[in-house]
Order: structure tokens, then sequence, then C-alpha cells
């Protein structure tokens, strides 16, 4: 596992540290004639040196991530669109740290075996995740449905015009809160959900007031109650199942 991380930092130093956004550019605009794209390369592999002590026992791994690292980057440069490159980065980062992890491996295997990772435990702590990512944004649109406000702005148009956007960002930030109550549910930090809250109040309050509309600030707070309800709720019964798996 120390290899392992110590082949993660490398990465991690060259890929995010040590490359900065007009190297990015420059590849994307020139790819494999980018000059950027080749002292990307060197960097890495100057880093991964180092941190691997200058081990000649390491050669042949350190010359199949070099090599691995420089085909995955050329195949991303020449591929990748604009419409999805979040999916592409993912894709990178992903195939990057499975050749590290299978590298690391070869050299000094990983004590990790099927019946660990699929253990009960692991599997209701997925499962908890699971409840708490997909099925809120499911219950709670049902619930608040009876309610939703067909409040006018100044311009007369729909608040909700934009409806596209608003349902995939709100969705977003409803994860995003449910997963952090969750993890300070589990971890006892009860009073990070009191700031987290207050963050979101103070947030949204500007949008509001400006609204002036009874109607909407409730259907708001409706919303964002039940959202912060149902993660306390799975992350308190994960605390009591997890109990029997101790």
């Amino acid at each position: 596992m120390t290899l392992f991380l110590m082949l993660l930092l490398a990465h991690i130093l060259g890929d995010f540290c040590f490359q900065p956004d007009s190297w990015v550019t420059d590849k994307r605009r020139y790819k494999h004639k980018s000059k950027r794209f080749y002292t990307h390369i060197l960097v890495h592999t100057i880093l991964l040196a180092i941190l691997l002590g200058f081990n000649t026992n390491y050669w042949l791994g350190f010359t199949a991530i070099i090599l691995s690292h420089y085909l995955i980057d050329l195949v991303k440069l020449h591929t990748e669109h604009d419409n999805h490159r979040l999916a592409y980065f993912l894709a990178d980062q992903a195939l990057h740290i499975a050749i590290l992890a299978l590298i690391a491996h070869l050299y000094e295997p990983f004590d990790i075996t099927w019946q660990s990772i699929v253990s009960p435990g692991h599997i209701l702590f997925l499962t908890a995740l699971a409840i708490v990512i997909f099925v809120p944004a499911v219950l709670i649109k049902i619930v608040i449905a009876q309610w939703r406000p067909a409040t006018k702005d100044k311009q007369g148009e729909a608040l909700f015009q934009n409806e596209e956007s608003l349902i995939k960002a709100g969705r977003f930030i409803g994860i995003l809160e449910r997963l952090f109550i969750f993890l300070f549910v589990i971890t006892d930090h009860w009073e990070a959900i009191g700031f987290l809250l207050a963050a979101k109040s103070i947030f949204r309050f500007g949008d509001l007031r400006q609204s002036k509309d009874r109607k909407l600030t409730e259907y708001v707070l409706i919303g964002t109650l039940l959202s912060f309800g149902i993660a306390i709720l799975v992350g308190l019964i994960y605390l009591r199942l997890a109990q029997k798996f101790d």
C-alpha cells in the first residue's frame, strides 16, 4: 500500500499541482504538437523518480507508468469534446489510478480479498449512501409537488421558466447537502449540521426576500427540512445497524 500511495502522490502532484491552466489550454489547442504536453510528461517522470528514490528495482513499472500516462493523455487530447469534458476527465483519472494500482500490486501485492470488499459493513454503508443520494430527490418532489408556487417575477416571467437548469442544480445541491449531513451524523459532528443549515439560509435569504412571496419561502423551507430530515434519519438508522457488524 505504501508504494501505491507514493505513485498516487506523484500522479496528483503532476496532474494538479504542477500543471497550470495555460499548459492545459496549450495541450487542447495543439494536442500532440504541444510542447507543454511533453513538459507535463517530463514533470511526471521527475516526480515519480524522486518519490521512488531513484530505485532501479522499479524501472519496469516506472517505464510502464510513464508510457501509459503518455498514451492515455494522447488519446484524451484527440477524442475529448467540450460537451463531455467531465466524463473524459473522470475516465482519464480512473485509468491512470487503475494502472498505478496494478503496478503497485505487482511489486507489493495488496492484502485485499473479495470477501473483505463485500463485507456486510461495507454493503450497509454503500446502501445508506445510495439511499441518501437517490431516494430523497424523488420522495421530496412527490411530497411538495402540491405546494409548488406559480410565482411571477418583476418581468412577469415564470420563476421556474428555466426549469431544466434549476432542477439539475437543485438536485446536485440537495445531494451534496445530504451527503454532508449523513457524514456529520455518522461521525458525531451534529454541530456542523447547524452551520450547514445556517449557511444555506444565508445564501437563500436574498432570493426569497427579492421574491416577496410567502408561498415560495414556505415551499423552499419544506424541501430543505425534508432533505435534512431524511439525511439525519438515514444516518441514525445506519449507526444503529452498523453496531451489529462491529
